[in-house]
């Protein structure tokens, strides 16, 4: 033969007329005739028949017909037939045939549209098929890419032809368009990085239909994430499938590794939020592996996003040890130096969160305290007021817990007073110095401190000639508009009470206007106090009085005594005397007057038990809040190390009667990991079936013609619903559609597909839903079918489902700071009444922590006893990361930075609070 042949059928060539009659049949109109025609005259073909006088006959009587089959045989013969010259040219005629098919591609018929492919005048129609609604014609137009591409010039015909599939395969759905996707990027472009995510999604589907197998897939896969030309996508997938397969030592180390470089080689910050996610998972089931990468960890801390910095640190914290503290906290005042440059506008910010880490380690391990608490201090005058109050609030807590650190301490607060600039960080380093200053040195420095910050007094003096009518108006006016405004607003106290609070702005501190008789540089209580802070001039005065009262059991000169208690007293009354005058903004709160007064008289005559009272109790009641929260922390802690036990009637798998023949050291730590997890209950099943249950949802009615019911599944941010249809009816439902609306922040993700229902047959069918806040949403649809019989589209309207916000939020915890801050800047209030059976106000608490799957951050020593009223602090995050604020006090107030989450929780608790009195 003269050329190769890839098909050979025998036919009997006998008859010498046979293309003439042949030609006969396809002039003619009769159908049958034609097909029969077609058939000899492809079948004469394959054997060598070339038949050249066919060509016009089949041009003008053959590619007009509509008939499919005819069509079809039509294609075949084209596929037959020399389409080139002696020279390799494409003959004229075949414009002919080009056109053609061109008009068939775009032809309004699914099947024809579907069938022909070639050459470059039909790329455009090709790629426009791929978008096509029907599944038959994309599946074809696919093949017809891969054909097209495969021909000696096909690159140049289509250049971007993978990556047009590799863009196909991320939307498609039908199973038989998506294999021969993946069958033209093996053949045509193997390095595609989506060839290895499928055979990453291969292994997975293997592993888990036969586990015993998995040995053998793992070493693959980190021999995947050992290639030097795996891209990053890769080997990301690569160390998340290492982590859901294996529980082997040295896949995770493998797997956490790889995040760790991941972390440090992308510039995405949403990259990095996502590795350092899936590093947190690793932290909490395997901590023991995650410690020896934690100085890795803490190099993310380079870059200069927030959240990926409080991830980070977050990370490190919990996998601190005795070994590496040291490494940790020498890190993070490498760290809290770095903040002193002025390069970002967040360095306090972050410096703020430095500083909590650092207090945290030296809770954890009081040994480290010493290296860092002596820096830290140098940061009581940071301008960020809430960094500052984190530095004081270390401070106190170190010298209560470290009694050696206690000299030191205290020299250093002395040194550095002056330089404080918050009205909150003076009372917080003055309450410092009243309980811990015990030797004579350091309360007679302590003493010389108060007084140099407070100046020279009186505060302020009247000339003669102000006494006049005009001048005396006048005065008050150039006081105020050179003073600092003082704020008075509503403050949420430790229990949860309101209560007003009068204090000058701490966090632009301005230089206050100075009256005959102070210094020409006034310390900083002093501006504070002239500013209108009285609530710190109360302060001053009772730290002051616990200092006096010190002074008298460690100064044996009486003289001395007399000199420093009328000097206290010389201070207190000048502070009453500004808070009276009418120079002042505004005059000294109740509150703050009542305390001064107390100290005055307590000065004046001091009895044996208020002295006990003054000096030994106040610190007694610290020492105890410090033993609570650590108490409350080791049970917190002892909770969570809580594993399930195995089942009494759980198989009992012995691992030391399994044959290691053949095992490689990997699959035999993949081997024992299993093991151990079944000894110790924590391999669970897929699921409870009643959970299940729960999460199923009717969404038509039973005497509906179709069926369908939901299974949901909510991720952290995205929603599937797997939606079971089932044809009631007794005939095929065609183009049946689900077709669903959001409301809220949910959006769909794919476009909806159609589908053929064989009667009384069942569909499963997946929607895939994004969610980007925490409110409660409604998912909203129909399905939509058509039936041979009508033809009218037929709509069964679906029952509404409704997200709740119960699968957004967690609880969690902050300080108590940092709650009253975020309770005065949200602007969100949901204000929702009482309304229960509940008599008992503790289990009305539980009650609603329940409902709202929220934490009380209210102590329970402080819920403690029975006086008919309670107030309690709830708070929970986001997977978002909003904060909900829930304050229980007569009412439940609700406070959130958003509208939806503020809303949706008070729904829930208005639907839950009664729910209660049933149970």
């Amino acid at each position: 033969m003269e050329k190769s042949c890839t098909l050979l059928v025998h036919f009997d060539k006998s008859s010498p007329a046979l293309a003439n009659e042949i030609k006969e049949a396809l002039e003619g109109n009769d159908v049958p005739a034609k097909i029969d025609a077609m058939r000899k005259a492809v079948m004469l073909l394959l054997n060598g028949e070339p038949l050249p006088q066919l060509f016009i006959t089949v041009v003008r009587y053959v590619l007009p017909s509509e008939d499919h089959t005819i069509q079809k045989l039509l294609l075949l013969y084209l596929e037959i037939i020399d389409k080139t010259d002696a020279r390799g040219r494409v003959l004229p005629e075949m414009i002919l045939i080009c056109q053609t098919l061109r008009n068939n591609l775009q032809h309004p018929n699914e099947y024809i549209r579907g069938s022909p492919c070639a050459s470059s005048p039909l790329v455009p129609s090709v790629l426009s098929n791929l978008e096509h609604r029907h599944p038959f014609v994309r599946r074809n137009a696919v093949l017809a890419i891969m054909a097209i591409y495969k021909l000696p010039q096909g690159e140049q015909l289509l250049v971007d032809a993978p990556e047009t599939i590799e863009r196909l395969l991320s939307t498609e759905q039908d199973a038989s368009t998506r294999r021969n996707a993946f069958l033209m990027l093996f053949q045509c472009a193997q390095d595609r990085a989506l060839m290895q995510m499928v055979v990453l999604d291969l292994i997975r589907k293997v592993c888990r239909t036969n586990r015993a197998e998995k040995g053998k897939y793992i070493k693959i896969i980190i021999g995947l994430l050992d290639s030097a030309s795996t891209s990053t996508a890769v080997s990301y997938e690569c160390a998340s499938t290492l982590v859901s397969l294996s529980s082997a030592p040295t896949a995770i180390r493998a797997a956490a590794n790889t995040y760790c470089q991941l972390l440090l080689s992308q510039s995405d910050n949403n990259v990095k939020l996502i590795v350092l996610d899936r590093l947190n998972e690793l932290r909490s089931a395997h901590r023991d592996i995650m410690v020896e990468l934690i100085m890795d960890v803490l190099r993310a801390l380079s870059s200069p996003n927030l959240d990926i910095r409080r991830k980070t640190i977050d990370i490190a914290l919990e996998l601190i040890t005795p070994r590496n503290v040291d490494e940790v906290v020498m890190t993070l005042k490498k760290e809290v130096v770095k903040t002193q440059s002025g390069e970002l506008e967040k360095n306090g910010e972050y410096r703020q969160m430095l500083v909590q880490a650092i207090h945290s380690c030296a809770i954890k391990f009081p040994e480290v305290a010493g290296n860092v608490v002596h820096l830290l201090m140098d940061y009581l005058g940071d301008s960020n007021v809430a960094s500052a109050m984190d530095v004081v609030i270390f401070v106190r807590e170190i010298i209560e817990t470290n009694p050696k650190l206690r000299v030191s301490i205290i020299t250093r607060l002395l040194d550095t007073f002056y330089q404080i600039r918050a009205a909150r960080v003076c009372s917080c380093a003055l309450w410092i110095l009243g309980e811990y200053c015990l030797s004579l040195s350091e309360v007679e420095s302590a003493i010389a401190t108060i007084k140099q910050c407070l100046g020279d007094l009186p505060f302020y003096t009247l000339n003669s000639e102000e006494t006049d009518s005009s001048d005396t108006s006048q005065k008050p006016s150039q006081v105020n508009s050179t003073a600092t405004v003082s704020s008075r607003r509503p403050a949420v106290l430790a229990d949860g009470t309101y209560a007003t609070q009068s204090a000058a702005s701490e966090t632009a501190i301005t230089a206050p206007t100075l009256a005959a008789g102070s210094l020409s540089s006034p310390g900083n209580l002093r501006s504070l106090i002239l500013g209108g802070d009285f609530f710190l001039g109360a302060v001053v005065a009772s730290n002051l009085t616990k200092i006096i009262l010190r002074l008298e059991e460690v100064q044996p000169s009486k003289t001395e005594v007399n000199r420093a208690v009328s000097g206290a007293l010389l201070i207190m009354v000048s502070m009453l005397q500004l808070g009276q005058s009418s120079v002042m903004p505004h005059p000294i709160d109740n509150d703050s007057y009542d305390r001064i007064v107390l100290c005055i008289r307590l000065l004046c005559n001091t009895g044996d038990e208020a002295r006990k009272i003054w000096l030994q109790s106040c610190r007694q009641s610290f020492a105890k809040m410090l033993s609570d929260k650590q108490l409350r922390e080791i049970e917190e802690i002892k909770a969570k190390a809580q594993v399930s036990h195995a089942q009494p009637d759980d198989l009992i798998d012995f691992y030391h009667l399994k044959s290691r023949k053949g095992m490689s050291q990997l699959e035999l730590e993949d081997e024992v990991q299993d093991d151990l997890k079944r000894a110790t209950g924590e391999f669970t099943k897929d699921g409870d079936d009643a959970n299940k249950l729960n999460r199923i949802l009717q969404l038509t009615g039973f005497s509906d013609p179709v069926y369908a019911e939901a299974y949901v599944t909510v991720h952290h941010y995205d929603i599937v619903l797997d939606v079971t249809v089932i044809n009631r009816t007794k005939e095929t439902l065609q183009n049946l559609c689900l077709e669903l609306a959001t409301m809220g922040d949910l959006k769909l993700v794919e476009r909806p597909q159609n589908y053929i229902l064989a009667p009384e047959s069942s569909k499963q069918i997946r929607a895939n839903i994004k969610v980007s806040s925490t409110e409660t949403g409604v998912i909203f649809g129909n399905i939509v079918y058509e039936t041979s019989n009508v033809l009218e589209r037929n709509v069964v309207v679906l029952n509404d489902i409704h997200i709740d916000i119960m699968d957004y939020i967690s609880p969690a915890t902050c300080a108590d700071v940092a709650f009253r801050n975020m309770w005065a800047e949200f602007e969100w209030e949901n204000k929702v009444a009482v309304n229960t059976t509940i008599q008992d106000e503790k289990q009305f608490l539980e009650h609603i922590i329940k409902s709202t799957n929220m934490k009380c951050l209210t102590p329970p020593s402080a819920l403690d006893g029975e006086c008919g009223y309670l107030a309690a602090n709830l708070y929970a995050k986001s997977v978002f990361g909003e904060d909900a604020l829930v304050n229980l006090s007569g009412y439940i107030r609700i406070r959130s930075k958003t509208q939806g989450i503020a809303l949706s929780l008070g729904d829930k608790i208005t639907l839950k609070q009664k729910g209660g009195g049933s149970s």
